[in-house]
């Protein structure tokens, strides 16, 4: 079963996976992009020369990577539970947000192929404010050449992410990025089982 976890930067999803490794058995945790040794590479180049390469090489990058991680570490193990931290919905959401001419149903055709048309299992989808994502962003400390192209960007980011969530009946939670997080930790819990 793939469970993706879905959201702009900041919102916690790194730490509700942390936080369900100890819980669930047999797990396999990844990420994207940077599931894998290609993918690893290609993360690196996408946060360090994001904004120094087009905007559609950015976006077939990740596309590439999406291939390589489904291909190496999704289809292996889906006996298993996988959580994945980021997934096509981010991929798309970035895409759209960095040229607003892009095809929606394009894109989601290009995820598909990438996919071999798995898109995923439960999706937990976590939404955050302006203002606490700026108290989440500043006290970081760190960020990235994406996570530079401000608050505004990943807002509009996560605007992408909650129209397709919207339009395409996926099995979702949508949780506040906001609350506790072992609130939201007994959320997922429950969603997962």
């Amino acid at each position: 079963m793939l469970v993706t976890f879905e959201g702009i930067d900041g919102v916690g999803k790194s730490t509700q996976i942390e936080l369900l490794k100890d819980v669930l058995k047999d797990v396999i945790i990844t990420k994207e992009p940077g599931g894998t040794e290609f993918g690893e590479r290609l993360r690196e180049i996408l946060l360090t020369d994001s904004g120094k390469i087009s905007r559609a090489a950015e976006m077939f990058l990740f596309l590439a990577d999406r291939a390589e991680h489904y291909q190496r570490v999704v289809k292996p193990n889906l006996d298993k539970i996988i959580l994945s931290d980021r997934g096509f919905i981010s991929g798309v959401s970035y895409a759209m947000a960095n040229d607003e001419n892009l095809d929606i149903e394009d894109l989601l055709n290009l995820n598909k192929v990438a996919l071999e048309g798995n898109f995923g299992d439960k999706f937990i989808f976590f939404k955050i404010d302006e203002e606490n994502l700026k108290k989440r962003l500043f006290s970081r400390g760190t960020s990235d050449n994406i996570e530079n192209r401000g608050v505004a960007y990943l807002l509009r980011v996560q605007d992408y992410m909650e129209m397709i969530f919207k339009n395409i009946k996926f099995d979702t939670l949508v949780v506040n990025a906001a609350d506790e997080p072992l609130e939201i930790h007994k959320k997922i819990k429950e969603f997962i089982r």
